[in-house]
């Protein structure tokens, strides 16, 4: 069943306190503050704290920890805290009970595989499931999923994860870009590489795609269909091999996003929008709000109107659509054709300066324009020890992701790219990657994954059954620490979900393994001492509980979750 993290509980206690402390005088404030509550870095002051006191001391003149120990007093006596304490220089310090977090390992037992969802809450839309987008990668289809390309795939489907252990209704969408000045220039492209094929004569356009993948699309198209592209009209070949070859790439950028499990609900083309009449509504919807104007021989959007610092041109001088125009078009059948909630759309750093004229123009469609999120994915740098990777001789001028995952595997990809926030650049480090040691943090997890899984199975081969296990037996400091590791998960998941900030569940995923390994060597799990019997059965459900926190966060990663390493 889904919870509610118990951070919200914490933070739901001392409101109540503040309310409290109001009606008695103590307090004089209209509204309510904000209240912030977080683990604190030095564990002596406790599992929660809010500097509540602190921040308010100003507004209220009230000495901070006169007014921390006012609103301690205010707190009530409850089943998880054991005690509430003011700390100096204005902290209200929480300490859990030991024979509450003892407990936490039944419930965890029994959530099993949903451990970590919780409820979804009324913030934004009350009483509602609302209905999310999550658009990424959506590359055009003139060539292989690139490095760069990897990490917006990676960020989008673990935050589509989030949001849907968060209760949301997600989709994940990949937009084809299949109209448009590039695509006519890879069908050329195709086009050329296939009459070579055959010995003919086959210019490549200027702005032609020269890599090698171009050479061998067009291969596989002359070993399938024979010379049957040769005799036809120059611009009936096009539109006909065009077609052949948009459908194969998109076939082969399916088939290396699912290589690191990345998958999609919805593959939306683009020429949908245009022949289903929609580009046409959304641009009459900007006209009639007057937001469209024509002049200098082209139809601009006025988006001065709506506070950016220039127009933008949506219909170009010899009448073709920018690729502005089909976004309008685009996020108009997102909030008004398909009605959805919101939309986050994942882009790669080339398209930065693109963020503000999109929102101008969701607004200009009469779309509250906070229901549209970008997140912008930075650019990634491969490296082999100290030598930077740049190129591969298949795209001419750079790695795949296919070639990255044949390297360095699915698992490696996903850790790493979501392990630094997107709006940063960074480094891959192959190297790294590739290690089986402690040094690589995805072998460190991983393994103790499997370290639970092999305690288990060990069990399982003794006929041991730990289902009467009594938890109350688990006192040891490292079995403490880490069941409050894990209970960590749902509160992670809803703080990603609300930031859109999926690159904190790494870092989590280490805290976690260290809390394991941690306890693995303080406490022998299965001992061949009667005497330990039943402090083994409640450590083999502390193990059991901890390897289902493990695997349901790998899951959200995307990650596998081996049994054996």
């Amino acid at each position: 069943m889904p919870a509610t993290p118990l951070i919200d509980d914490i933070r739901r206690l001392v409101s109540q306190a503040v309310e409290a402390a109001r009606k008695d005088g103590v307090l004089r404030l209209e509204t309510t503050p904000d209240i912030q509550v977080e683990h604190p870095g030095n564990s002596e002051h406790g599992d929660f704290a809010t500097n509540l006191p602190l921040r308010l001391a100003r507004a209220t003149r009230i000495n901070p920890m006169d007014l921390a120990q006012a609103l301690v007093a205010r707190i009530p006596e409850c089943d998880p805290v054991a005690s509430v304490e003011p700390a100096p220089p204005g902290f209200i310090n929480f300490r859990l009970k030991d024979s509450w977090l003892r407990q936490q390992v039944e419930v965890v037992r029994q959530a099993g595989a949903t451990f970590g969802n919780i409820e979804f809450g009324p913030d934004s839309y009350i009483g509602a499931k609302p209905r999310v987008m999550v658009e990424f990668v959506s590359v055009n289809p003139t060539g292989p999923v690139h490095v760069g390309h990897t990490r917006g795939a990676v960020l989008g489907s673990a935050l589509a994860n989030v949001l849907e252990a968060a209760g949301y209704d997600v989709t994940r969408e990949y937009y084809v870009n299949d109209a448009g000045s590039q695509m006519d220039a890879f069908y050329r492209s195709v086009l050329a590489r296939y009459r070579q094929s055959f010995g003919k004569e086959g210019a490549m356009p200027s702005n032609g795609y020269m890599g090698e993948y171009i050479a061998e699309l067009a291969q596989e198209i002359a070993d399938t269909e024979g010379e049957r592209f040769l005799g036809l009209a120059e611009e009936q070949a096009i539109r006909e091999i065009g077609d052949l070859g948009r459908e194969k790439m998109v076939s082969l950028i399916r088939e290396d996003l699912s290589e690191i499990g990345v998958e999609f609900d919805n593959w939306f083309s683009e020429r949908r929008l245009y022949t289903e009449g929609e580009y046409d509504t959304a641009l009459g919807r900007l006209r009639e709000k007057g937001y469209l104007s024509q002049r200098e021989d082209a139809l601009w959007f006025n988006s001065t109107m709506l506070g950016e610092e220039k127009d933008n041109v949506v219909v170009r001088s010899s009448g073709e659509p920018t690729y502005f125009a089909s976004d309008i078009a685009y996020h108009y059948n997102k909030f008004v054709g398909r009605s959805y909630d919101a939309v986050v759309n994942i882009w790669g750093a080339d398209h930065q300066g693109h963020v503000p004229r999109m929102k101008a123009a969701v607004q200009g469609l009469g779309i509250d324009p906070d229901k549209l999120t970008i997140l912008i994915a930075q650019m990634v740098t491969l490296k082999r020890g100290n030598e930077v990777v740049r190129a591969s001789k298949r795209t001419g001028d750079f790695v795949t992701l296919r070639e990255l995952a044949d390297e360095v595997g699915s698992d490696a990809c996903r850790y790493f790219f979501l392990s630094r926030t997107p709006s940063t650049q960074m480094e891959f480090d192959l190297e790294l990657a590739k290690k089986e040691s402690s040094e690589n943090p995805v072998y460190y997890v991983q393994y103790a994954h499997a370290r639970n899984a092999g305690i288990l199975n060990l069990a399982r081969e003794r006929n041991i059954d730990w289902g009467k296990g009594d938890v109350s037996l688990l006192n040891d400091p490292s079995e403490l620490a880490l069941i409050r590791a894990m209970l960590k998960l749902p509160e992670l998941v809803q703080q990603m979900a609300r930031t859109l900030e999926p690159h904190h569940l790494p870092h989590f995923t280490m805290e976690l393994a260290q809390a394991f390994h941690g306890f693995y060597e303080n406490c022998r799990v299965i001992s061949a001492n009667p005497e330990d019997s039943e402090v083994t059965l409640a450590r083999l459900k502390l193990v059991e509980s901890a390897q289902i926190v493990f695997h349901r966060s790998l899951e959200l990663m995307g990650m596998s979750a081996p049994e054996r390493m």
